[in-house]
Formats: C-alpha cells, sequence, structure tokens
C-alpha cells in the first residue's frame, strides 16, 4: 500500500478527529505497523506539504503536521461519500461542464480532468463532462482553484430526446466494470468479516490488529471515491452492488472500531506525552532528539 495514501487515509479516519495534528513520530508508529519505514514516511509527508494537503508547524524541535482548508475539504467530501450507504435522491437534472482550455495550459487541462473524476462527472465526449449529481459547488471551486473562468461553461439542463437517461450513463461510465470490482470487495471481505467477528469476540485479536484491519479495510473501500459516480438510484442497473458493498463496509467498519481507536488513541496520545515531557529539553538545546 502506497505511504502517502495511507497517510491520507489516516488523516480522513483518525487524525482530523483528534485536533488535526500529528507529531510525525506518532505517524511513523502506526505506519510501521504497515511495515512502512521511517523514511518513506518522513518522504510521503514532505510531498504532501509540498503539493498543499498538509502544513508543518515546529514545536520546539518536533514537527507536527496537519491538514491545510485544501486538505480538511476534500477529507470532509470523502467521508462524506465513504459512510453514505444511499444514494441521494435524483432531481432528474443533469450538471454538464463543457471547456475550452488552451493547449499551452493543458497541464491545468489534465489536473481538471482527475478533479471532475473524483467529483464523480463521467465523460460523454471530448471536453464535456455530466453528472446527475448536485454538484455546484464543486464546479464553482474548481473554477475558481484553475482560474479558469474563460473557458468553461456549466449547465444545469434535463434530458429530453431521443433517447433515454440511462443511455447518457451508458455513454458517459462503464457501470459493469465497476460492478465487477464491488463484487469483488465483497468477495474478499465478506470472508474476512466473519473470521474477524469471530475472532473479536473470543478476543483473540489485538487492538493494534484491529488498527490494521479498520485502516485496511477503509483505505481499499475508499478507491471506489475514483471509480463509482454515486448516481441516484433511478440511474442504476438493477443488478448493482454498490448498495451491498457499503453495508457490508458499515458493519465491518462497525465491529473493528473500538478497539482499532484504542491503538491509535495509546500512540497518539504517547506522542503528545513524549512531546510534553521532553519540552524541558528544549531550553538546554538537548542534542539527541529527532524530529
Amino acid at each position: 500500500m502506497n505511504t502517502r495514501s495511507m497517510i491520507f487515509t489516516l488523516y480522513g479516519d483518525y487524525i482530523r478527529h483528534y485536533g488535526n495534528e500529528i507529531w510525525i513520530g506518532s505517524l511513523i508508529r502506526l505506519l510501521n505497523e504497515f511495515g512502512h519505514n521511517d523514511q518513506a514516511v518522513r518522504a510521503a509527508i514532505s510531498r504532501m506539504n509540498k503539493q498543499g494537503w498538509v502544513q508543518a508547524e515546529k514545536k520546539g524541535n518536533k514537527s507536527f503536521y496537519s491538514l491545510t482548508n485544501r486538505g480538511d475539504k476534500r477529507m470532509e467530501e470523502a467521508a462524506n461519500r465513504i459512510f453514505k450507504l444511499k444514494p441521494e435522491q435524483w432531481d432528474g437534472k443533469w450538471r454538464m461542464l463543457m471547456y475550452t482550455i488552451p493547449e499551452e495550459i493543458r497541464s491545468i487541462r489534465d489536473e481538471l480532468r482527475k478533479e471532475l473524476l473524483w467529483s464523480g462527472f463521467g465523460s460523454m465526449s471530448n471536453s464535456c463532462w455530466i453528472s446527475p449529481n448536485k454538484l455546484e459547488k464543486q464546479v464553482d471551486d474548481l473554477i475558481e482553484k484553475y482560474d479558469i473562468k474563460d473557458y468553461v461553461d456549466f449547465f444545469v439542463a434535463t434530458y429530453e430526446s431521443p433517447h433515454n437517461s440511462k443511455r447518457l450513463v451508458d455513454k458517459s461510465w462503464n457501470l459493469d466494470a465497476i460492478n465487477e470490482k464491488y463484487k469483488f470487495f465483497i468477495t474478499e471481505y465478506s470472508q474476512k468479516y466473519i473470521i474477524d467477528k469471530r475472532e473479536i469476540q473470543k478476543g483473540a485479536m489485538s487492538d493494534a490488529e484491529c488498527f490494521v484491519e479498520r485502516t485496511r479495510l477503509v483505505h481499499e473501500y475508499r478507491k471506489f471515491l475514483f471509480v463509482d459516480p454515486g448516481l441516484p438510484e433511478e440511474l442504476l442497473p438493477e443488478n448493482w452492488l454498490g448498495g451491498h458493498a457499503a453495508s457490508l463496509f458499515s458493519e465491518y467498519y462497525r465491529e473493528l472500531a473500538e478497539p482499532a481507536l484504542r491503538f491509535f488513541e495509546t500512540v497518539f496520545r504517547q506522542g503528545n506525552e513524549m512531546t510534553k515531557k521532553n519540552a524541558a529539553y528544549d531550553a538546554l538545546d538537548h542534542p539527541f532528539m529527532i524530529n
């Protein structure tokens, strides 16, 4: 599992609920549970800092990292989608974004495409993206973020003819491929859920093991944010497995939640206590402290 991606998972599922800030030593300790070494964690968090997802702060000779406004906004959006068990009710309208971004700023065009995919837009044709979801705010934010007001047009419209709205869905998304991913997730995690539930009830799983399993569960499930547009129920096929996967994720998550949180809190609080205890050394310019 990619170190940077795992850090995003930890911020989204844990750290942002505990003041949004963590000592680098505690972050390293948590990621050691997944086999990520100190150097990999430092390199990943440094990249995230340069990319504007997190910000660093020195307290004495300790480095702490917290989400920026941009990072916090993305985590909030992701959480709302991850823990949503049912699609929103559709208002019958389509959001359509069209753009003509010049070749000389194609890097912005590439970034915009990634953002549109993340938000749940589908590509109906070249430079024409659609979604049935209420994404007006996200579109406004993207236009402002990339300063592309002169190159885009955005519509909220109804589809009249000559086909039905499901035809638009078929042109813009490959729901069969997404459904196969859900099928794989359900097959794998249904078995793991039964085994882990039995082990937890017997007291045979440690808090650290539950932490690892819950984090892996969230890490795997959140990948659907990049492929599933979250379409309204009216536009989904009859054999859609997204709801089944969401229910499985929710039940498994709840089963692991309490012991996983105990482990996280232990590491998180030990890091804070160490920082407080070591504060006295700062005045002496202690030479052996490592950020």
